[in-house]
């Protein structure tokens, strides 16, 4: 069985998973439709307005933190045989609120006010939205830890 913890630790494939995660989290802002829609997408262009390369930065920094959170959830889908994408969405709960202890002790510890504002305005919904990334999350785990 891979290990995503084990996978990050070679840099090249780090850059990859990074690089990836970017894409995947690209690709659900773009997806979001409606009033919150408009608000995700609001509150991301404040964060990638704050620093060039903001994003791919984050992701980096939280990299290592969000694989130790996510890899007994892989480690639990290649025990049982599952289909990746299955059962990270039969576990969407489960892994968004392992990766939001992630954020939320972040948030809680940063100065820039804007970016703690644009994540408490979207908190409140974020277990559903990153529940709506699990089919896209669960195929960067698959491609690259295993």
């Amino acid at each position: 069985m891979g290990s995503l913890v084990e996978t990050i630790k070679d840099m090249d494939k780090r850059k990859a998973v990074v690089d990836d995660c970017v894409k995947l989290i690209d690709a659900e802002v773009a997806s979001k439709r409606g009033v919150s829609g408009i608000a995700i997408k609001a509150a991301f262009k404040v964060v990638k307005g704050f620093q060039p390369g903001m994003i791919p930065m984050s992701m980096n920094h939280l990299l290592d933190d969000f694989a130790a959170q996510i890899d007994p959830f892989w480690q639990e889908c290649q025990s049982e045989g599952s289909q990746s994408r299955e059962f990270f969405t039969r576990r969407k709960g489960d892994v968004s609120n392992a990766l939001l202890s992630i954020t939320d002790g972040r948030a809680s510890k940063s100065r820039h006010r804007s970016l703690v504002k644009a994540y408490k305005k979207l908190r409140p919904q974020a277990v559903n939205h990153i529940g709506d990334a699990m089919p896209r999350l669960a195929d960067v785990i698959q491609k690259h830890a295993s």
